[in-house]
């Protein structure tokens, strides 16, 4: 149903273009002034620009279209429990989500082709950075595909499910960013509240995988939370069926 519905199209052209143009701002930056990081780490770093869009389009019809259109009851009458229902959503969203991502490895492959200099120094190929970030970015694409199915599970509004989702996202990304300078100094329990903060830290995540330091904190954190919130929306199906 993915590859057919307009949506799956639009988010596509509008992930691959802007991905594209900020490969491009990014390459440009590093020509006029010299950068530590590399180009794939500073690339990677903006995973949340689109993530923002793309997740509600992929996940908000999963459910709620389903139910609007009234075919989740017949759906539900077939010899599937509302849990295979359910991981089979999420196994579609993920997958074409990860899809989007590897097709981003095109954008170095190009540079490499028409502008061969550029990519004289290995740099824009670098294998270790390109492989953590992609891990980061399977790693926590379980949790991001998930919040949108759990959206998608507690509304027949796809509107209302995007706009779930999008908050949703807003907040786990963003929101853990904005509270580590809010985190008050001292010991005791406000040092428990700042390592649990520092735990949230999807950026710093980031920031670890691409350097290929792989700690099973946030293995467990996205894994943990993305399997909760699909037990949810298999209750919610369950619930509203």
């Amino acid at each position: 149903m993915l590859l057919i519905s307009p949506t799956t199209y639009i988010a596509s052209f509008l992930f691959l273009t802007l991905m594209g143009l900020l490969y491009w701002i990014i390459l440009s930056g590093m020509v006029t002034t010299a950068q530590e990081e590399l180009p794939a780490v500073e690339f990677f770093k903006g995973f949340w620009i689109p993530t923002f869009f793309v997740v509600p389009l992929l996940t908000m019809r999963s459910i709620a279209g389903e139910r609007s259109h009234g075919t989740l009851d017949t759906l539900l009458t077939t010899p599937t429990s509302r849990g295979s229902m359910v991981l089979s959503k999420f196994a579609g969203a993920y997958l074409f989500y990860l899809l989007l991502w590897l097709l981003t490895l095109g954008f170095p492959l190009l540079v490499a082709k028409f502008y061969p200099a550029a990519a004289a120094s290995g740099q824009l190929l670098e294998p270790a950075p390109i492989l953590g970030s992609f891990a980061f970015i399977a790693v926590s694409g379980v949790l991001f595909i998930s919040i949108g199915i759990f959206a998608s599970s507690i509304t027949r509004s796809q509107l209302v499910a995007g706009m779930l989702s999008f908050t949703t996202l807003f907040v786990v990304i963003v929101g853990g960013q904005q509270l580590s300078s809010l985190t008050p100094s001292g010991a005791g329990l406000s040092s428990w509240i700042s390592g649990t903060i520092d735990y949230l830290q999807i950026f710093n995540h980031l920031d670890d995988f691409a350097r290929g330091i792989v700690d099973t904190r946030p293995l467990i954190y996205y894994t943990s939370l993305g399997a909760l919130l699909l037990g949810m929306a298999s209750l919610a199906v369950e619930a509203k069926a």
